[in-house]
């Protein structure tokens, strides 16, 4: 196998797999009343309400669609696989939302592209940071955003006290205003 198609210089079926894939994957802006972006939160909130039972609730009156205006929908083709959102938080601040990617297409670098993405269009925005909250029982989400670059911080807003709650921050830009 070349090495040059490989990912971190590792040949294996699986890395070959995740490079074509990620070759083959279109990320779309849009907005929170795309049906695509619509339909995929739907299957979040599932995975959610199995994921953070009785507490789900409490989350779910601060997820709602109405608000965001800046969604991204990733595509394996024709297919919407993943999708992530911001929505203004500070004058210079986003708060990331949202986040999703399809069970059968976890693992591929698929949601570190969708963040990045939010990330690069916050930036064209003028925004210098971003924010978000995950759940304790999300660890995938935790292992993508400090391998992102985001450094927990402590709750804020309507998350202070939660004890499943885990917040983040990143410097987006050099310079924050």
């Amino acid at each position: 196998m070349p090495f040059g198609k490989c990912i971190i210089g590792i040949c294996s079926p699986l890395n070959y797999r995740k490079l074509s894939l990620l070759n083959k994957i279109e990320i779309k802006r849009s907005n929170s009343s795309d049906r695509h972006f619509i339909n995929l939160v739907q299957l979040l909130d599932k995975e959610l309400a199995f994921r953070d039972g009785d507490e789900h609730a409490f989350y779910a009156q601060y997820n709602k669609l109405d608000k965001i205006k800046h969604a991204v929908i990733a595509y394996a083709g024709q297919i919407p696989v993943g999708c992530g959102a911001f929505k203004a938080f500070e004058k210079d601040k986003v708060e990331i939302k949202r986040m999703f990617v399809l069970e059968n297409h976890r693992n591929m670098g698929i949601a570190a592209l969708i963040l990045d993405s939010l990330e690069v269009w916050a930036k064209e925005l003028g925004y210098a940071a971003a924010v978000l909250e995950t759940g304790l029982m999300q660890p995938e989400a935790i292992g993508l955003y400090k391998k992102s670059g985001y450094q927990l911080i402590p709750n804020y807003g309507q998350y202070v006290g939660i004890e499943n709650s885990l917040c983040f921050h990143k410097i987006l830009t050099k310079e924050l205003k």
